[in-house]
């Protein structure tokens, strides 16, 4: 075992700035902006310090720490009710069929809807691994350790959860399906707008964009070609995704048309899996590679590492136990991983 995931500390602004800054851009929940992530890691601070269960509109930040240094290598973020403080927008994609008896034809057009459906969801986001450390399944940790935190607090959480991924972006940071609809009536480049959102919000599109539908036929087939596709580095995340539970159901990004898919909280699948168990011992008799979270808001952690039935309970390898700070007689939680 090499990381563990804990909460985001003030003092982790330095890590999440540095590996801000090579997202390559589209990144809104990791700008490259001191003040915002500073802003951010304020408002986790805070969620991480409210006891009580009740509703409330909270940012969750979570970093992949590498035990043996104690860097920061990775992070992943959780928004408890999105859209209660600012408007949540996506457009969603549907279709309007029209017939015509004169010509004894049938047409369906393609339309582009601004919603907020989706205010009041519970949202997995902001994860990005340093790209020195994608490999060994530590994305997969980093990814799956939100749905053990979502279990373990489950009062704090919506019913449906989303999570929205990155659009196509080429390699000159432009965004095909910005430059060919949002863009005409900003009057902004896809960054300038991307930045801007990250640290001020989605106002500025309530107060400009065009409030009625978009015809798909009217955009340039660059940007149709984009509707609802992931860039490159997020095709395993979106099949991750999928593997827990999560349909892309026709909505897609304001900014650059990326999938945002959705899925009922308790069905998503490592949530609906994972199991409570005390430890009843800890020793080096091996196995099965488990995903294994302990403890509640400030004192949580996950980490994977081996696990195997033992009387009433689970016993973990010593490893795994001195990662998580866990001692005989101590609960956890935990599901197969896979």
């Amino acid at each position: 075992m090499t990381h563990i995931v804990r909460p985001a500390r003030l003092g982790d602004l330095k890590h999440l700035y540095e590996m801000a800054k090579l997202t390559g851009g589209g990144f809104t929940n990791l700008p490259p902006d001191r003040d915002a992530l500073g802003a951010k890691l304020e408002r986790s601070e805070a969620a991480f310090a409210r006891a009580d269960d009740g509703f409330a509109d909270e940012l969750f930040v979570l970093v992949l720490e590498e035990i043996a240094t104690g860097e920061v290598r990775g992070t992943c973020q959780l928004f408890t009710h999105v859209g209660q403080r600012l408007p949540f927008y996506s457009y969603r994609l549907g279709t309007l069929t029209q017939h015509s008896r004169e010509l004894s034809r049938t047409f369906r057009a393609e339309m582009l809807t601004l919603s907020t459906d989706l205010e009041g969801s519970s949202e997995v986001g902001g994860l990005f691994l340093h790209p020195g450390e994608r490999a060994g399944g530590l994305g997969m940790l980093l990814a799956r350790s939100r749905y053990l935190f979502i279990r373990s607090h489950r009062a704090r959480f919506a019913d449906r959860v989303l999570a929205e991924l990155r659009g196509v972006i080429d390699e000159a940071g432009a965004s095909p399906f910005w430059d060919g609809l949002a863009g005409r009536f900003f009057g902004m480049a896809f960054q300038d707008a991307d930045e801007f959102n990250a640290t001020h919000g989605h106002q500025f599109i309530a107060d400009l964009m065009p409030k009625h539908p978009v015809y798909t036929a009217m955009l340039d087939e660059d940007a149709r070609a984009a509707i609802g596709l992931p860039h490159p580095s997020g095709r395993a995340a979106m099949r991750m995704l999928e593997r827990e539970g999560f349909r892309y159901a026709n909505y897609v990004d304001i900014f650059d048309g990326g999938p945002t898919m959705t899925a009922q909280t308790d069905q998503v699948r490592s949530v609906r899996d994972a199991r409570e168990h005390p430890v009843v011992a800890t020793d080096e008799d091996g196995g099965e590679e488990t995903l294994v979270a302990v403890g509640r808001l400030r004192d949580f952690r996950c980490a994977v590492g081996p696990v195997r039935e033992a009387d009433d309970g689970i016993a973990l390898s010593r490893e795994t136990a001195d990662a998580l700070r866990v001692t005989t007689g101590k609960r956890v939680w935990h599901v197969a991983r896979w």
